[in-house]
Formats: structure tokens, sequence, C-alpha cells
């Protein structure tokens, strides 16, 4: 195996990994205002992926920045000739990622569902026009000798793409689906749980028609390969799942559901970045896309050096953020304060005047509280957490200084 190989196999990496975190984003925003009737059963769900949605979004910065540097050339075709669907799916990203904030500080009803249509929308234009863009690339698109794009907007919405870009949106919706049931409480679960039935024979479907095109497109006969099986596999377990209620099981087969669609196209794809739609010699290959052998290798150090210190990051912040979104009645509606204790009263009429008749003011909440919440250390103990990181984030400089005077061009031409 080549760089070059593993590169391709690294963009695949982070292609799934993408839709595989970002599609329960995308399904949880298209599906808030259905599994919620109220304000607060809106909230609920868009609070099961508030810590985690913009995190999820890095794999997409990350798998478009080592597209430009490890093959400038697919990077320069694609963004070139795709341009038209990634300047709307940027906007939709944007229009996304306002919404979350600008709903939370709206001053009215009509504003709040102003931001969370702005939400829907986002949510459902962004994996629809990212999965015509990797449908395109299996495909075909207008590609000459020289490997330019020369086709107009309407060769971008090719059978195959809009087949790929409609399987994902569904998916996502499906996940989004088994990612709420798993998250939240009461009503809001239990109409994720009906949608995911609803939509779990659909999903069926329409995967094994993917699954069929992707195989005739790539022309390797009508045989399924393991991978394209296994996506098969798991999106009639997810179904049968979410039809039982076995929310956490249900949400694992539609994770591996996700990740073989996407590993289904790469691997068909291969030994090809773009496939050209005015013959295969105009094909443009992994080889004929990569950068120089230097540039690669220093990747692939960065690469290591980085990758785990990424992937305990986001584990880390899934494991906190892993308990369900509850602490609601009935549609969403808040449950009522817990009625503060006679210290805490007392805490607070002596400290800012709070009220003593059987409601909690500002004072005796704010005591109620301290009370609940977890003591802490003493001060000085809170800055070794931020010394060892910074220890950390030294000591990778240094060795990544190393690595890349290890496989600096004329340290590799001695050895």
């Amino acid at each position: 195996m080549t760089l070059a190989d593993f590169w391709f196999i690294v963009l695949a990496v982070l292609w799934t990994g993408f839709f595989l975190l970002e599609g329960f984003d995308f399904g949880v925003g298209m599906l808030h205002g259905v599994v919620g009737r109220d304000e607060g059963g809106r909230d609920q769900a868009i609070r099961t992926i508030g810590p985690v949605w913009d995190g999820n979004e890095v794999w997409l910065i990350v798998a478009v920045a080592v597209t430009f540097a490890a093959f400038p050339d697919w990077y320069a075709t694609m963004l070139s000739g795709f341009y038209p669907i990634f300047v709307v799916v940027l906007l939709a990203l944007i229009l996304r990622g306002v919404s979350f904030e600008f709903r939370a500080h709206a001053p009215g009803e009509r504003s709040r569902r102003f931001w969370g249509g702005a939400l829907t929308v986002g949510s459902f234009v962004t994996p629809l026009g990212l999965g015509i863009v990797v449908g395109s690339l299996l495909g075909g698109v207008p590609l000459d000798a020289q490997h330019e794009f020369v086709g107009g907007v309407g060769d971008l919405f090719g059978p195959y793409a809009v087949t790929a870009g409609v399987t994902l949106t569904l998916i996502c919706l499906l996940h989004g689906a088994a990612f709420l049931a798993l998250r939240t409480h009461g009503d809001v679960r239990q109409r994720a749980q009906r949608i995911g039935r609803i939509l779990g024979p659909i999903t069926v479907v329409v995967v094994i028609g993917y699954v069929v095109a992707t195989r005739i497109d790539s022309g390797r006969g009508v045989l399924w390969s393991a991978v394209e099986f296994g996506a098969v596999i798991a999106v009639i377990t997810a179904a049968v799942l979410i039809h039982a209620d076995r929310d956490g099981a249900a949400f694992a087969a539609t994770c591996a559901t996700t990740a073989a669609v996407v590993v289904a196209l790469f691997a068909e794809l291969y030994p090809r970045v773009m496939v050209s739609s005015l013959g295969a010699a105009n094909d443009l290959t992994v080889a004929e896309a990569a950068s120089s052998p230097y540039a690669l290798w220093v990747m692939t150090a960065t690469l290591a050096l980085l990758l785990p210190v990424v992937l305990i990051y986001q584990a880390w912040t899934y494991y906190v953020f892993r308990a369900r979104v509850g602490g609601r009645d009935g549609d969403g509606a808040e449950a009522p304060p817990r009625p503060p204790s006679g210290a805490a009263v007392a805490h607070g009429t002596a400290g800012s005047g709070s009220r003593v008749d059987g409601h909690a003011g500002p004072g005796s909440l704010r005591a109620e509280v301290r009370r609940d919440r977890p003591s802490h250390p003493a001060s000085p103990s809170r800055g070794w957490p931020r010394l060892a990181w910074l220890v950390i984030v030294w000591f990778l400089a240094w060795l990544f200084s190393r690595m890349r005077a290890l496989f600096a061009p004329g340290h590799v031409a001695g050895r």
C-alpha cells in the first residue's frame, strides 16, 4: 500500500465519521419540530445535540482540508466543478449554525418558529447536498483529458448522485429518530419511536435500491460486496430493533448502516477519486491526484500525533453528555421546581432578600443550587488540568518538529 492509498482510506474514514456523527445531528434538526409539539418539547430535542453538534462538523472541515493537502488535483477539480452545490451547502451550514443561538435568544414565538424552521431547512439541505457531491464522484461527471470539469450545473444531478443524496438524507432521519429515542424521556421519546417505526421500512427499501445502483454504476457486476451486504443487514436490523423499542441497539444499528453505506461508495470508487462520464480514460485516479511523497509523510506524522487526541477528546465529550435529556412533564413543559429547604430560604433571606412565605426568591434559588452542586477542590488545584494540557500541547509540538525533521527530504534521501 502506498501513502496515496493510505490517505484515500483516511479520507473515506473522515467522510464516514462525518455522516456517522453529524448524521444524527441532521436527523434531530429535521425532526425537532415533529417530535416536539410545543416549545418545551422542541427545546428538549435540540438539547440532545447542543453539546456536540459543532464538534461533529469538524470532521467535514478536516475532510476538505485533507483533500486539499493530500490530493490537490482532486480538490481543484471537485470544488471548482461542484461549487454551486458547495455554496448552497455552506449557506445551509451557516443558517443551521446561527439558528441554534438565535432561536435560544428569540424574543417571541414567531421568531422562535422562524429560526426553528431555519434549523430544519439547514439540517435537510446539508446531507442532501453533500450526498449528491459524494455520489457524483462515483456516478460520473464530465471530465476532459486534463481532468477539468467541462459540464454544467445539470451534470451534477445525475441519477446515481441524487439516489445517494436521498439515501443519506433518509438514513440521517432514521439515525436522528433512533438518537432521540435513546436520549430523551416522555412524549418526545415516544414520538421519536413512532417516527422511527415509519421510517424504518422505507429506509430499508431505499438502501437496497442504493446498493443495487452502487454496484451497477461501479461496473463490477451485480453481486454485492461484503460491505454492501452488511449495509442491507444493518438497516434491516435497525428497523426491527426500532420496532421493538430497543433504543440502544437500534442506534448502534443505524450507526452501522450509515458507516456501511459511505464505505461502500468509497470502496467501489477506488482506485479512482472521480469518475468521468466522458470515458474511463479521463477518470482521475488516486495516484494522479496525490501530493508528493514528502508532503504525505509529513501529513502521516501529523495524523499519528493529533488523531488520538481528537478521538479521546470527542469520546470524553460523549461520555460526559451520555445521560438522557429529561426533567420535563407532558409535552415538554418544565417540571415544577423543588421547594427550597428551610436552610436555603434562611440563607437566601440573609443574603438577597428572598421570600419566606413558601415562594422561593432569587437568593433562595441560588442557595439551593449551591447546596445541590457538588463541592470542588480549592482553587489552587483547579490549575493543574490546565497545566497538564499545556504540557501535552508543548510535547506534541516538540514531537511533531522532530518527526518533520526525520522525514525531511535530505534525511529520507540519506537513508
